[in-house]
């Protein structure tokens, strides 16, 4: 098997809850007698609080919700930017337009015709914050030049220590999936194929590793500790689904020209 490099594409591009609420019955004129009001009970627990410098993002996609919890405490630069977007709106309609079978999922960057969205200013690499890109791990795609990323990431199907940066600036992790790894495997199962697409400068170019079917990330949320936590539970509630079936090994995809 032929060794090749590895590093993650990444186009420099500029990347409800329902409140409910209750309403007291109203007694009318000429209603029956209210009935003997119930014994007070103790009120439920408050949810603990989450943990100082995480940040919980709901990604709603047309495979399925995830929740990532986010670090940021030790890549606050990356959160920061991350959540820039989403509070922004950036990534609702994008696509996942990168697909590597047990390597990673990417998107982040491109609208649903594969045109690249403008994004803010490239960041400052933080791949040293000691966060390791094992599965289901989330990092900032970027160009070989190591302070690029902007929108674009990644998330990481197998746990993949050659992207840590032993040899050279690495990538940085910035948070992890806590519900939804079935929705990153099915993810990572679609089929994929060659596909033109149009950069910010409206330049055309093929790649490679485009899903077949459009995975669409149709909103991405900011979730308080309550919501997350909910959101959470309810997921450990649901049948456990079956285990995708291992991709076979390859070698790792080299960098498009």
């Amino acid at each position: 098997m032929k060794n090749r490099s590895f590093p993650i594409r990444a186009l420099v591009a500029p990347l409800a809850a329902s409140i409910a609420i209750a309403i007291p019955a109203v007694a009318q004129d000429g209603a029956a007698p209210a009935a003997p009001a119930a014994p007070a009970q103790a009120p439920a627990p408050a949810p603990a609080p989450a943990a100082a410098g995480v940040v919980f993002v709901k990604i709603s996609t047309s495979k399925g919700d995830m929740l990532l919890e986010l670090d940021a405490v030790k890549a606050p630069i990356s959160v920061d930017n991350f959540m820039k977007y989403v509070k922004g709106g950036f990534y609702d309609g994008t696509v996942v337009h990168r697909i590597v079978p047990g390597f990673v999922v990417q998107g982040g960057g491109f609208d649903q015709a594969m045109v690249q969205k403008q994004t803010n200013p490239a960041i400052k690499n933080e791949w040293k914050n000691g966060l390791k890109n094992a599965r289901g791990t989330i990092s900032m795609a970027r160009l070989p030049s190591p302070d690029t990323a902007t929108s674009q990431f990644f998330l990481n199907l197998k746990d993949n220590p050659a992207l840590d940066g032993a040899n050279g600036p690495g990538y940085a992790v910035f948070g992890k999936i806590v519900v939804g790894l079935d929705v990153l495997d099915a993810m990572g199962a679609a089929p994929t194929a060659s596909k033109e697409v149009t950069d910010q400068a409206g330049r055309k170019q093929v790649f490679s590793d485009v899903p077949v079917e459009a995975i669409v990330m149709t909103k991405a949320v900011e979730l308080d500790a309550a919501s997350a936590a909910s959101m959470i539970e309810a997921a450990k509630a649901k049948p456990a689904a079956p285990a995708a079936p291992a991709a076979p090994a390859g070698d790792m995809p080299a960098q498009p020209k």
